[in-house]
């Protein structure tokens, strides 16, 4: 019997090593991995840029506390400010510890608590990041959720209205629902949240764990669109594998978290730092971005010529890296028969196959 909580449904391989898009399992066998490590590695396994930031930072000091002052948070958090034209940064170690620090940073600057949310939205598993989830499916258990959260139909203009009212603190939304489908925003959405936001003095907070580090072709999804939320999450793309996350916002917030506030042991950690500062100087300064865009638009086009007829599927969508095949049945069965022929693709609801390729 494992010692080990049976958290996952896990895969029956191992890795041996990985590199690029490839991963090797213990018995030899070579897999394309079009699943990131669920949305990580967005310049893929073990990048050499990445292992070399990582090696010389650990070779100096591998933790200190957030009293010390520290050059390579300060220059990794200026890039991240200025990519999204924020300005403030707080490093953290997951998705659900930044968008935990948004929701608490909402509520302290608005003096407001309730929080609305996507039905078939995802922000994290601990109790506020579970509460803000629009799946009841995650829940189920662990119950009585934290109160003042509201959710909406994605994309349902009316109903988002109806729900951002004076004792509204934030608005908490994804650009592409990834865990809930691969459902991608629409534009007037956006903009009729951001005015109601901006008529009530609620906050709009972006959910881009899942997109944002340029997996949409854009250093974040939000640039798609016509819009400069209050604040942004960011994670699993910014170490490229390493743990740190950030919840980046506007100056004017930065009063409601002064010292003793907020915090976290390892957030911030200058390991994972150094890891995110080389991811960044890669997606952003190297013409990453173009060819993502070249990628993106290569895949679908090729996808539609291959699954072109094919009866069992029903549409692909998806915006940059983040790609869904919608089947009519459910694909448990094409996963399995997938891994066998060496591909590794994740699903995203019981219809719905989900490629989130570096």
């Amino acid at each position: 019997m494992s010692s080990l909580f049976p958290t996952y449904a896990r895969w029956d391989i191992e890795p041996r090593k990985a590199s690029g898009l490839k991963i090797t399992s213990e018995t030899g066998k070579e897999y394309l991995d079009f699943t990131s490590g669920i949305g990580v590695l967005n310049l893929g396994h073990c990048h050499e840029l990445v292992k070399m930031a990582v090696t010389e930072q650990l070779n100096k000091y591998w933790h200190v506390s957030n009293m010390f002052q520290s050059s390579i948070q300060e220059r990794t958090a200026k890039m991240l400010a200025d990519a999204s034209g924020l300005s403030q940064v707080f490093f953290a170690n997951s998705g659900a510890e930044a968008n935990e620090a948004a929701i608490k940073l909402a509520r302290k600057a608005t003096g407001k608590s309730k929080i609305v949310t996507c039905q078939q939205s995802f922000h994290g598993r601990t109790f506020a990041t579970m509460a803000a989830t629009g799946q009841e499916k995650i829940k189920t258990g662990f119950g009585p959720m934290l109160a003042s959260f509201e959710y909406v139909p994605f994309n349902d203009q009316d109903a988002m209205k109806a729900a951002i009212d004076e004792n509204t603190a934030a608005v908490m939304i994804e650009i592409v629902q990834g865990e809930g489908g691969i459902h991608v925003v629409q534009q007037s959405y956006l903009d009729a949240i951001q005015t109601k936001c901006q008529e009530h003095g609620a906050l709009l907070i972006i959910d881009e764990i899942q997109t944002g580090i340029g997996r949409t072709g854009k250093p974040f999804a939000f640039q798609h669109f016509n819009i400069l939320p209050d604040i942004i999450t960011s994670a699993k793309g910014l170490g490229n594998g390493l743990p740190i996350r950030a919840m980046i916002g506007k100056e004017e917030l930065s009063v409601f978290f002064d010292p003793g506030s907020h915090g976290s042991t390892f957030g911030g950690n200058p390991v994972s730092v150094s890891a995110a500062e080389a991811v960044l100087k890669e997606i952003f300064q190297s013409g990453f971005l173009k060819e993502t865009v070249k990628k993106a638009e290569y895949l679908e086009s090729e996808l539609a010529k291959a699954l072109n007829g094919i009866e069992e599927v029903k549409e692909i969508r998806g915006l940059g890296m983040m790609v869904r095949i919608e089947c009519k049945q459910d694909v448990q069965v094409f996963l399995m028969e997938l891994q066998k022929e060496g591909l590794l693709v994740l699903s995203a609801g019981p219809k719905v196959l989900r490629l989130l390729h570096p």
